[in-house]
């Protein structure tokens, strides 16, 4: 999941950095190799790293890094923020998304004399909008230029900016409590520094945080509204209430919609962890079929669609997890999962069950068939990753080793999140565009 990293912004007449610091913590889910933060004392601050926010930032780092304001970044593929001196003056910036002509607006703006260090789509975004007059008309004129998604934070001597891409596919909260104000990719880090919600950011709106609180500066309504749906079936976390949808609800109701279209004969439901659990509670609830843990997590092991490579994804799906023998042997299960991608992680899950002793494995996916990639966020880039894609419901099955498998269709799914079809990117599922 390369571009779907993790943004964290806040604002206080108080020393921020612890809360900065928890912030991009409770977002590790969404990005788990680099992570950074930049804050404005004096003049703005940088501190990056590879790996994992606890594993790295030391206390004499967060110490140098003190301030009333700051941003926070966490990622699978770059180290963000980055800081940018313009004739705006000094800033630092961070992004959550993908640029789909960045190729082109790199090449374009070399042409015109422009260097690049780094050939990056945040040290792009960052370029465009420095051309601008002020940061407003900067993040128009990159809003304008670029074809693809985007959440981004600007931190200035002044406040922070937040913008949100006139579709609103990635998510943007913010967040409140006396005189500090946030911004984040998603609820969750509100619930631990206190905070509680304000609003979200509104897609196409750009939002100014100062002492003054929220100020929108601007804002370019879409004819198209397109939420990533996706955040809800699986990539956000199930603590988290994203425009205005708790995700634990959703993935209750998509494990429910499961169980209602389903006849199966089982003595238990099961996850997979994480991303199964909300939607194997749901199927649960709704069935009155016992629920119980078949996998134990280690916890030190990372989330296993995150890392680059096939061969990362497996190894960690491989480790991460650990079959409950005595739960499992002489039993039928229904096991729930968000989606199938591939179909790799699954197989090898169900044949870990089957070779505990489980009788019967029944996979049920609370996603409809993945049809198509996706270029505004997830890292799936051709048709030939998607299993579903290239063969039958039954043949899929035959492939997992499940004695049987059941989607969620998409109708029931739209349903399961509760907003309208024609405010969610649905392009995952039907291969037509949505944005």
């Amino acid at each position: 999941m390369e571009e779907n990293c993790g943004l964290f912004g806040i604002y206080s007449d108080k020393n921020i950095i612890q809360n900065l610091y928890y912030g991009i913590f409770k977002l590790q889910h969404r990005g788990q190799k680099y992570c950074g933060l930049s804050t404005f004392k004096k003049e703005i601050n940088l501190t990056t790293h590879k790996g994992f926010v606890r594993h790295t930032f030391t206390p004499e780092e967060l110490k140098n890094l003190s301030a009333n304001s700051g941003i926070g970044h966490v990622s699978l593929k770059e180290r963000q923020p980055i800081i940018l001196e313009s004739k705006l003056g000094k800033f630092a910036i961070a992004f959550s998304g993908n640029i789909a002509n960045a190729g082109n607006l790199i090449a374009n703006l070399k042409s015109k004399g422009y260097s690049f260090a780094t050939n990056t789509q945040i040290e792009l975004l960052a370029k465009l909008i420095a051309q601008g007059e002020n940061f407003v008309d900067g993040i128009e004129k990159m809003r304008n230029s670029i074809i693809g998604s985007y959440a981004l934070l600007i931190l200035t001597r002044e406040g922070i900016y937040a913008a949100r891409d006139s579709h609103g596919f990635k998510p943007l909260v913010l967040g409140k409590k006396d005189r500090s104000f946030a911004v984040s990719s998603e609820s969750r880090p509100f619930n631990l520094i206190g905070l509680r919600i304000f609003r979200d950011v509104k897609p196409g709106e750009i939002v100014f945080i100062n002492q003054h609180g929220f100020q929108t500066k601007k804002l370019t309504k879409d004819k198209r509204v397109a939420h990533c749906a996706f955040e809800w079936g699986y990539i956000a976390s199930m603590d988290s209430i994203i425009d205005g949808v708790p995700v634990v609800r959703a993935r209750n109701n998509l494990g429910a919609s499961l169980a209602r279209n389903d006849n199966i004969s089982a003595d238990l439901v099961a996850a997979v962890p994480f991303s199964g659990i909300g939607h194997a509670l749901g199927y649960h609830k709704e069935s009155g079929i016992p629920y119980d843990e078949v996998f134990l997590i280690d916890r030190f092991a990372s989330r296993s669609y995150t890392p680059l490579t096939q061969e990362e994804r497996d190894e960690e799906a491989r480790i991460k997890l650990s079959v409950i023998e005595s739960v499992v042997k002489g039993k039928r299960i229904i096991l729930c999962d968000d989606s199938i991608v591939r179909g790799t992680q699954i197989k090898n899950k169900v044949l870990e069950l089957k070779s505990a002793g489980a009788k019967e494995v029944h996979v049920r996916i609370a996603c409809p068939p993945l049809m198509a990639p996706c270029k505004y966020g997830i890292s799936t880039r051709s048709y030939q990753e998607l299993i579903a894609k290239q063969y039958s419901l039954k043949e899929i099955e035959k492939h997992i080793g499940a004695d049987s498998l059941r989607y969620n269709n998409l109708e029931d799914f739209i349903k399961a999140i509760g907003l309208p079809a024609n405010e969610l990117c649905l392009t995952c599922w039907t291969g037509k565009k949505s944005i």
